[in-house]
Formats: structure tokens, sequence, C-alpha cells
């Protein structure tokens, strides 16, 4: 009779989570690769513990499920400190599984909790690591099974692995919502990362029946398709509408996606997500703590009837036109540009993934259409996103657009790239001048590889490599 072990339980774990794929860095543990093999988990081996990291971090906000990674603790805790303060820094649900304890500790800072699974639990601590993954605020969990423990025998224990959804919020809870809300002279919406695609319709309904401008973080653009005339771009500071807004309502904004300065502190403010406000730079006089559509189709009655706001139309496409005006023509090739070619370029659609800051240059009509860091980027963090947004979305097609050094540091996924046949295009934004290696790598890695000085020449790899739906490199030699 074949015994069921430590690694088979958590594996298993994973699959009733929803994870779909495992990211397999260097020396991970064989026993649970093996196992989630056997579950019918997908395994991806990649070259770097880093990368592997930010691919579970990219699946975990596409797939809407824990993504997971495994990895060795035995070459240090480095690389796994990195991969895994970016996932919770982004708020993106990840499972590390590691094969090492003596370490576990040293991730505690960058984690939501480091656990050690052991024979006797393993299927209470992997449903543990999968809901505390999911639970808002969403981060990195690390699992640790020690090399003895893997193929220990274990009981199978029927543990949820999924968390429940949030409850209903108070009937006087939104009562009060909406009596705020219909208050407001000139209400703005600020839409953050918590907003998926099901909230989106309902955030726009929203927006048009108030009417109320929508500006949004960089990690919710998309939130309202850039295109629509409420659409009012990035939450930066200085914006305009903070001085004209009398009420700013607040939907699935995190507080870490708040830059300084950014939030107009004097203007009131309504909170609705998933978590709390705290620690957020504006103090909440409603916070309602709940499915955000649910919220918002709840409003729909209680607003229906009262006063609209008082925004002039007008005044909006005025400000609207004069932040996406074009910039005056600069000399040579630029970075801000060739994210504009390379968007007006391809469809709608087309999911971009980024590591420079300049997220108001991709037009997005979805959520979760272009991938962001939190805040400053992990280095190269284009490239690998790129090959796990791929792998999560096989009908959109992938454009990375990063810095050289960061497509650099991570030039090992290249060969993950070619190996997946992912037909991404990667744009290496290098200053003209600078001589980084990545054409030889690309190249030997399988890659179709172009370079590019200006913008006709830009515009026409571009489009070659769009074309051919191969694993592309184009090194952009940029002069600002």
């Amino acid at each position: 009779m074949s015994r069921t072990t430590v690694a088979a339980v958590v594996a298993d774990g994973l699959a009733r989570a929803g994870t779909r794929r495992l990211f397999v860095g260097p020396g991970a543990a064989a026993a649970l690769i093996d196992a989630a093999r056997a579950r019918g988990v997908s395994l991806v081996e990649v070259a770097g513990t880093t990368a592997a990291c930010l691919m579970a971090a990219v699946s975990g906000e596409l797939d809407e499920a824990p993504g997971a990674a495994a990895l060795s603790l035995a070459g240090g805790v480095t690389a796994v400190v990195d991969g895994a303060a970016h996932a919770t820094r982004d708020r993106a649900p990840v499972i590390l599984v590691s094969d090492g304890v003596a370490d576990a500790r040293l991730l505690e800072p960058v984690t939501k909790a480091s656990l050690v699974a052991d024979a006797a639990s393993a299927g209470h601590w992997i449903a543990h690591a999968a809901q505390l993954a999911m639970a808002a605020p969403r981060g990195a969990v690390h699992l640790a099974i020690g090399g003895d423990v893997a193929m220990a025998p274990t009981l199978p224990v029927a543990a949820a692995c999924r968390r429940p959804p949030l409850a209903a919020p108070p009937a006087h809870t939104l009562d009060t919502l909406a009596d705020i809300i219909a208050g407001a002279a000139r209400p703005v919406i600020v839409a953050g990362l918590e907003i998926v695609e099901a909230d989106a319709t309902w955030l726009r309904a929203l927006a048009e029946s108030l009417p109320a401008p929508v500006v949004t973080t960089a990690k919710g653009k998309g939130a309202i398709p850039d295109p629509h005339p409420l659409a009012l771009g990035l939450l930066v500071a200085g914006h305009p509408l903070a001085t004209r807004a009398d009420l700013l309502v607040a939907l699935g904004v995190d507080p870490l996606e708040i830059a300084p300065g950014a939030w107009p502190a004097a203007v009131p403010t309504v909170h609705v997500s998933a978590a709390g406000a705290d620690p957020a730079p504006y103090r909440a006089s409603v916070e309602v703590i709940a499915d955000i559509a649910l919220v918002i189709e709840e409003l729909a009655p209680r607003l229906r009837g009262r006063p609209g706001a008082d925004w002039d139309v007008a005044e909006l496409d005025r400000i609207k036109r004069a932040r996406t005006s074009a910039s005056p023509p600069a000399r040579g090739l630029t970075r801000r540009r060739v994210v504009t070619i390379a968007r007006e370029a391809t469809p709608a659609g087309t999911l971009a993934t980024l590591d420079v800051p300049l997220a108001d240059a991709w037009q997005s009509v979805a959520p979760r259409e272009l991938l962001v860091p939190n805040g400053v980027a992990t280095a190269g963090f284009a490239l690998p996103a790129a090959v796990a947004a791929a792998l999560a979305r096989e009908d959109r097609r992938v454009v990375a657009l990063g810095a050289a050094a960061g497509v650099a540091a991570m030039a090992g996924e290249l060969a993950t790239a070619a190996r997946l046949d992912a037909p991404i295009v990667v744009v290496a934004l290098e200053q003209d001048g600078a001589a980084t290696p990545l054409l030889e790598p690309a190249r030997a890695a399988g890659f179709v590889t172009a370079v590019a000085h200006d913008e006709p020449a830009f515009g026409a790899s571009f489009s070659r490599a769009w074309a051919a739906a191969r694993p592309t490199l184009i090194v952009a030699r940029v002069s600002g």
C-alpha cells in the first residue's frame, strides 16, 4: 500500500488552493517537484531563485490564487529575501516552499509568516499558508520542509485551502457611505491594486452615474479604460483634481501604493477595501471592509434619485487633454517614446511588464494589463514577469519593457522563455553609449535580436517582432 508523504500533502494543498503551476528554482527538493507533478500542477524550471519568486508573484496576481515557488536555501537566503520582499510589497499571494529550516527566521521580516511543516500536521500548515497568503493584505508566506521530513508519512487532512468570502457590510454603514458620496459636489474615485475585472465593471458604472472622475494608482491602472472621458490618469503629487475634489472615494487602495505627497491630506476620504486603511496617509470618515463589487452594487439603489455631482465635463476634458498631450519633441529615442510606440503597435488586451517609472505611457483598458512593481522595482522584474504573464494568459501577447541592466541581471531567464517558446517581446532600454552585454546571451538562448537607435528603427523592429510571434529581444538605445 502506498503511503501519503508530507510532500504529497503539500502539493495537494497547493492544487486545492487553485495554484496552477510551481516555479522551480535551482536546487529545489525533488520530493515536492515529483509530488506536484503527480497532482497535476505544472512545473516551470527557472534559472534564478529571485526570478522564481517574481514569477510566482505575477501568477498570484493574474490567477487570483496563490502563486508558488519551490526553492533551496542551501546557497543562502539573499535571493529568496529579494523575491519574497517583492511579493509582499506588491500584495501578491505567494507560497514559497523551501527545503530547509535553519535560516527560515531570516525571511520573517519580508513575509507574512515563516512556517515549518512537520509530519504530524503538514495538511494544517499548507492550508494555513494558502489562506494566509490570500488574506488581505496579501503577500508572501514561507513554508519550510526539512529534507528528512518531505518523504515522511503523514495523514491527509481535509483542511480548507481557500478563504471564505468577506462578510457583507452592515446596512447602516452602506447608508452612511451613500449619504457622504451623495453629499459631495466634486467626488473623485481613486482605484487601487485590489480592483479586478469583476470590480471594474461596477466601478465604471458608479463613475458614470455620479458622475465622478477616476484616478488610479500605478497598480490600479485599467480599473477604468484609459481612453474613457472620466479616466484622469495616475494619482501623483500635484494632480489638478487634488485642489478641486471635496471627497475622495478610495476603492481597493493599499497604503503601500501611495507615494509620499500624492494624497491630498485635506480632502475628506471614504475607504472601501478588503483590508483596513491603516497606515494610509488619510483618516477615512467611513471604512468599509468588504467585497468592492458588492459594496458598489449595494450603493446603486441608495444613490438612485440623489442629486448628481457638480463636475464641469468640459473642465475634466481640458484636464485630461493637458495631461495626455504630446511631449515636446526630443532628440533621439526616449524611454517614453519606446513605451508609447510599443503600445500603439499592439492591440487592446496586450499585457505589458514594466520596471521603469513610465506607467502613464502605457494605455490600459482593463485591470492588470500593466504589471508593475509597487514602489522600487526589483532589478530585472520585467523579464521574468513577462514569462509568468505569458503562461497565465495564453490567449494574450506580452511585452516586457525594462532597463537593460535589469534584463542583464535576469539574463538566465532568456533561456527559460526560449525553452517555453513564450512569444514575448523584450525591450531593453539602454542609455545610448552604454554597452550592456545582452545580444550574445539572447542569441545563445534562442532569441531573435535587434538594435534600434531611433524611432523609425524601433518601430520597424518592434513590428517585425510582433508579427513573428517568437521570443525576441530589442535593445533600444535611448537618449533620455
